[in-house]
């Protein structure tokens, strides 16, 4: 099986023989890399300053659309961060591994591309 060179780092990740400390310290990395993530993306979300004498209006613009560029990467990274976090509840209770809605049991091959899936491939196709 080909390994994922993603965010995850592309590092296997099989129930039967990775230890649920390889796991979680894969999940607990990515956690670390979003809240650095986060503290280097606060200059862009700071408040554009709108004085039309010190900028001009394409320049105001500019800074708006980073400005809204660098919110909405916020918010994502906040919802990775929820989808973490609940993965790594799930395998403090023995559930991680299995679909949240239907408890069949979700393929290696998902959880080595993401390890916080929550559902099985049938379930997120809905």
């Amino acid at each position: 099986m080909a390994n994922c060179n993603g965010k995850w780092g592309g590092k296997r990740i099989v129930m039967e023989g990775d230890r649920p400390q390889g796991i979680r310290a894969r999940l607990l990395a990515r956690l670390e890399e979003l809240a650095n993530e986060e503290r280097l993306g606060r200059d862009g979300r700071k408040v554009v300053q709108l004085d039309q004498q010190a900028v001009g209006r394409l320049s105001r613009m500019d800074a708006l659309q980073s400005q809204a560029m660098a919110q909405a990467a916020s918010r994502n990274r906040a919802t990775e961060d929820r989808r973490i976090r609940a993965a790594l509840s799930r395998l403090d209770e023995g559930e991680y591994g299995y679909c949240t809605d239907c408890g069949e049991e979700i393929a290696a091959a998902r959880l080595d591309h993401d390890p916080a899936a929550a559902l099985c491939i049938s379930c997120a196709r809905g």
